[in-house]
């Protein structure tokens, strides 16, 4: 074995076959019989064999991996999301490649640049808030492989894309507050260079306008919406002395943090305030009130990335690829936060 790693020359050696045979074995190839292939998967096991994939990709021209390019894998919305595009990816035996690009730029390029270097077949990804200069996907295109961007995209690449109507859930969310009776709304919002975060806004001020209500610059709130940030942000607006009956937040994380403020201070929960986040994580059931929220179809998200990356993929001129955008309806889920007692 050469630097102590098993190929397939030393699984042909221990059975007695051509490397070939082990290679064709090893691909699932018709022509061999499935009892070597049996017996090829046990010697590759015994000898713990792990395949080149930069050299496969150089002979076939395939690596058979998929680049995932995500914020974060933490969170329920991108592992869900994760989870749909390898249910599809791995039907068609490829597998995933995932990279967190904690929503740094320097990262998120660097993460660009190893994905190419292990070849790759394509990238999916979803763009980071710092994100501004789009050259590292550009690279991608480029070199004529396939990049598809969901949830978080930017109108800067001509690729296909993958979103929720965040427009319509945060129209719906803030309306279902107006029906509520809430007149004073606070929105929690972040970069508006991110296009979920500027139609999370305009769905929440076309709303409000659509019912008379005029827009107060001063209840909307820019941040990263992180849990601390939702607290800093609940507390700024509360010691400002801003009257305000609810809060619509663009991620459950920073609506939690305002929650947990709000009673800190002794507000009444829906009675005093009403609250409604974006995202439905896992934690929205299981507060206390429960908290309505937007459920963004992650896995539904994930599958019809990976349809539509594979569809790119198996074009044999990629030249003519027609980019498309998939738009998804998000469900708003109602739960205890916002709404009045004589309505459960």
């Amino acid at each position: 074995m050469r630097n102590g790693k098993a190929t397939i020359h030393d699984i042909a050696e221990k059975l007695k076959v051509t490397a070939s045979t082990v290679s064709r074995a090893l691909n699932n190839n018709p022509r061999i019989s499935d009892a070597t292939k049996k017996k090829v998967l046990k010697a590759a096991k015994d000898l713990n064999y792990q395949p080149n994939n930069i050299a496969s990709a150089l002979r076939s021209g395939r690596s058979r991996l998929i680049g995932v390019v995500v914020p974060t894998a933490n969170r329920n919305f991108f592992s869900s999301v994760i989870r749909g595009i390898e249910e599809i990816a791995n039907s068609l035996n490829y597998k995933v490649v995932i990279s967190q690009s904690y929503d740094d730029f320097d990262k998120e390029v660097q993460t660009i640049e190893a994905l190419l270097n292990v070849q790759v077949d394509g990238v999916i990804a979803s763009v980071g808030k710092t994100t501004e200069n789009v050259e590292h996907f550009k690279k991608i295109l480029e070199k004529g492989i396939p990049l598809v961007l969901f949830d978080r995209v930017t109108n800067e690449l001509d690729v296909s894309q993958v979103v929720i109507d965040d427009y319509y859930g945060a129209f719906q969310a803030t309306e279902h507050l107006i029906n509520e009776g809430c007149k004073r709304i606070v929105h929690f919002s972040s970069s508006q260079n991110i296009n979920i975060y500027k139609e999370r806004k305009r769905g929440y001020e076309d709303a409000l306008l659509k019912h008379g209500i005029i827009i107060d610059p001063e209840l909307i709130r820019f941040s990263k919406l992180q849990l601390e940030d939702g607290r800093a942000s609940m507390q700024e607006v509360i010691d400002a002395k801003i009257s305000f009956d609810a809060v619509f937040s663009a991620s459950d994380y920073s609506i939690m943090g305002a929650m947990q403020i709000l009673k800190e201070n002794g507000f009444k929960l829906p009675q005093d305030v009403k609250l409604v986040g974006f995202g439905d994580e896992p934690f929205t059931s299981f507060t206390e009130p429960s908290l309505t929220t937007v459920d963004q179809k992650s896995i539904p998200m994930g599958k019809i990335t990976a349809e539509t990356f594979f569809e790119i993929l198996n074009q044999k001129d990629q030249t003519n690829n027609i980019p498309k955008k998939t738009i998804l309806k998000p469900e708003l889920i109602i739960r205890n936060s916002s709404i009045n007692q004589q309505n459960k």
